[in-house]
């Protein structure tokens, strides 16, 4: 096991870039399966979903298309709570099938905002693929269809998501250390 620091934090690898690389292919599949001869859009959330959605897409033999917007909640290596739309959807999604494809579902807040929000645009349906999932700390109940993986209550870096900015480059995922 690797080893690195990120502000004076230690953080131990946990999950190598391999499984990572076969659980994006996973959840490509399953997402091939349900919408194929459809045209769905994916709709990543910033910052952290990057890395998860380029190799998602690249995944994908569907017709597709791709946007972005950007929520936060965190502050550090706690969520705040407070949801913030930070970036707004650009293009028209009535009558669209949407996926949000998110890095991390952790108390579930901001997916909670983001969805009351887009619902207002009259989609015709909207799904989540997250690329981890922390039922212990969900506050709200919510619909993940697509979950590369179920995670206990961790703070990770790697792979797009960060400490306080770094560690979005690592192709692994490392936990914080105890």
């Amino acid at each position: 096991m690797q080893t690195i620091e990120i502000h004076g934090k230690k953080f131990i690898t946990s999950i190598p870039r391999t499984s990572i690389e076969n659980e994006v292919k996973r959840v490509a599949a399953e997402i091939n399966r349900d919408y194929k001869g459809k045209r769905p859009l994916l709709l990543g959330v910033l910052n952290g979903a990057f890395m998860f959605v380029a190799d998602l897409m690249r995944n994908l033999d569907i017709e597709c298309e791709i946007s972005f917007v950007k929520m936060s909640s965190y502050a550090g290596t706690t969520t705040t709570g407070a949801v913030k739309q930070l970036l707004g959807l650009n293009e028209s999604i009535e009558g669209r099938d949407v996926i949000i494809v998110e890095d991390i579902v952790d108390t579930g807040l901001t997916m909670q905002s983001m969805l009351e929000t887009l619902k207002g645009y009259n989609p015709a349906s909207i799904n989540i693929a997250s690329l981890f999932l922390k039922p212990a700390r969900l506050k709200v109940p919510i619909d993940v269809k697509y979950s590369a993986f179920t995670i206990p209550d961790r703070f990770i870096v790697g792979y797009g998501l960060d400490y306080d900015g770094l560690g979005r480059n690592l192709p692994d995922i490392y936990d914080a250390a105890e």
